[in-house]
């Protein structure tokens, strides 16, 4: 071998992708970016006046909400007060329900693949189902108020939670657990002893973070009937009283940052 054929192969770099591999790569983005153009075209043309219109009408809808009639906060708290309560109440029961869930949807656990399956495929169903779809069924069944929104939540809160937690069960240490089973531990003790201790910590990590989830989708909710401060906002806005409608926003914002704060604390201490 010559010493120009030696530096020639030293210099060769691999490419970090094959050829097929970047023609594809090619190919999708081409796609993904014609759809973000044609989207943005056909937008544009369906918008009465245009996105200049749009954003002038904009400024003047935002002017109304200035500024804001702060002595309506007092009335309002009953019903901020009713949408944490909301999310407390169905976080809670959507935690409690998460634990058979998630023990059947890991497969390191559920031994019997059906049943396995069975759960996924359950899951799975209520996490396509978004939670405002859920409070509109619920108002329809059970009236305005605050059941609807709670059970919606809770659906909601559920799906999320048990994915969460099975595929946390599914990535611990499975030797303990194999240890305990096989000096005579039966499954309810090696589940107490061996999976517990590994899995607690993102257990109440993930059921607090659904807890700030289910206190901003509990405003959401509110605006189908289904009770709390999102009714009353949805209220104002109905009246055109654009002043109390800030008013309301501004309290919402407040009380998610403080909760998130509070929520933020408590999973530096856990984890």
């Amino acid at each position: 071998m010559t010493k120009e054929n030696s530096q020639v192969e030293v210099n060769k770099v691999p490419a970090l992708y094959p050829a097929k591999t970047k023609q594809q790569i090619s190919l999708i983005s081409l796609i993904v970016l014609s759809i973000y153009i044609f989207s943005m075209v056909w937008t544009q043309n369906e918008m009465v006046g245009g996105f200049g219109n749009a954003l002038g009408n904009m400024w003047v809808v935002i002017e109304k909400f200035f500024p804001p009639n702060f002595s309506v906060i007092p009335a309002i708290w009953p019903s901020m007060a009713q949408t944490i309560q909301m999310a407390i109440i169905a976080t809670t029961f959507a935690a409690i329900l998460t634990v058979p869930l998630a023990l059947l949807a890991a497969h390191n656990i559920a031994t019997f693949k059906p049943v396995y399956y069975i759960t996924r495929t359950l899951l799975n169903i209520l996490r396509t189902i978004p939670d405002i779809v859920l409070a509109v069924i619920f108002v329809g069944l059970f009236g305005i108020g605050l059941l609807p929104g709670i059970l919606a939540l809770i659906i909601f809160s559920l799906g999320i939670l048990a994915k969460l937690i099975s595929e946390t069960i599914e990535s611990v240490d499975m030797n303990p657990l194999e240890a305990m089973r096989a000096s005579g531990g039966n499954s309810l003790q090696v589940i107490y002893y061996g999976l517990v201790p590994q899995v607690l910590p993102q257990f109440t990590s993930f059921v607090l973070y659904v807890f700030e989830i289910n206190i901003r989708a509990s405003v959401v909710l509110g605006l189908v009937g289904a009770g709390g401060i999102g009714r009353v906002l949805d209220q104002q806005l109905g009246f055109y009283n654009y002043p109390n409608a800030m008013s309301i926003i501004i309290v919402i914002f407040v009380v998610v940052l403080v909760i998130e704060y509070i929520s933020n604390k408590l999973r530096e201490a856990l984890i």
